[in-house]
């Protein structure tokens, strides 16, 4: 079933339910893989090509939430939490911080990455190896991590 498919049956599910939350959230990833297919790229749109429309969705809500933290409004702060959960529903199942950190170890042996010059060779393979799977920051801080105790 592609993610099309499962977002359909999913609104449907959600107008039964009433649930008012998942109901906009899966109309805005709706509207996004509308977006995508009526942008005139003529691209097909794809397993990478989803899972780059849901982690961007999935991004936009983290600093959401982070902003409204900040400024001391939790009320709309734990609505964006809940529409980043059913987006991430969506997305491959995420890496823990050790799994994240055991991969790009593997990374690094695998293509001769051992200090912080490396960084530039590191990243964008640790980057194409677990999109969607783990978040850019997190990636980034281990990359670093891993380069500085080499």
């Amino acid at each position: 079933m592609t993610l099309k498919e499962k977002i359909n049956n999913d609104l449907k599910d959600a107008m039964r339910s009433k649930d008012k939350i998942k109901l906009e959230t899966i109309r805005s990833i709706r509207a996004l893989i509308l977006e995508f297919e009526k942008s005139g790229s003529h691209e097909e749109l794809n397993e990478e090509k989803e899972i780059n429309l849901l982690t961007s969705a999935a991004k936009k809500r983290k600093e959401a939430i982070e902003q409204y933290e900040n400024a001391g409004r939790q009320d709309i702060a734990d609505k964006e939490r809940a529409e980043l959960e059913i987006i991430q529903s969506y997305l491959p199942k995420q890496l823990s911080v050790e799994e994240v950190e055991a991969e790009v170890k593997k990374i690094a042996d695998e293509i001769g990455a051992v200090s912080k010059t490396d960084f530039a060779k590191l990243m964008p393979a640790s980057i194409k190896q677990l999109k969607g799977k783990a978040d850019g920051k997190l990636i980034k801080e281990i990359v670093e991590k891993v380069l500085s105790a080499g």
